[in-house]
Parts: structure tokens; sequence; C-alpha cells
């Protein structure tokens, strides 16, 4: 934990699963990562090897290299 309250308003953090929505080019994609989050506000707080990976999604998406990755739906934009 490099935080040992929310950098942003001072709140109490803890460690907890959630899901993150990653976009590139006009695909998306969902993981579940541990991240700390606060319990004031609600900012979540990542790791640095997390984010790194969440760089190399954004950019398969960008250049629509998704093997590997697992299909679960589509998405729609409505206007």
């Amino acid at each position: 934990m490099l935080f040992k309250k929310c950098p942003v308003c001072g709140g109490e953090l803890v460690e907890k699963e959630v899901e993150k929505l990653l976009r590139g080019g006009n695909d998306t994609a969902t993981m579940t990562v541990k991240a700390e989050v606060c319990l004031r506000c609600g900012e979540r707080l990542y790791s640095e090897e997390t984010v790194k990976r969440f760089d190399e999604v954004r950019n398969k998406l960008s250049k629509h290299q998704t093997s590997g990755f697992e299909k679960i739906g589509s998405s729609y934009q409505v206007a």
C-alpha cells in the first residue's frame, strides 16, 4: 500500500477487488483487479503493475489484437 489515507479526501483505504472498464479504439474490455478503494469518496488507487497491464490491454484493443480475450457480448452506443 503506497498511501495510508486517500490522497483525494483523506479517507480510509481498503483493498477490494473491483471491475475496471478499459477502452481502446472502438473496443472495450473489463478486468477484475485489486485496488485500494477509499471508503469515503470511492477513489481507486491501483498498483504500478496493474496500471501497466491496463495500458497493455488498451494498446491491444486499439490494434484489434484480441486473441486471448474472452468475448462476452457486444457494446452499443445509444444516441
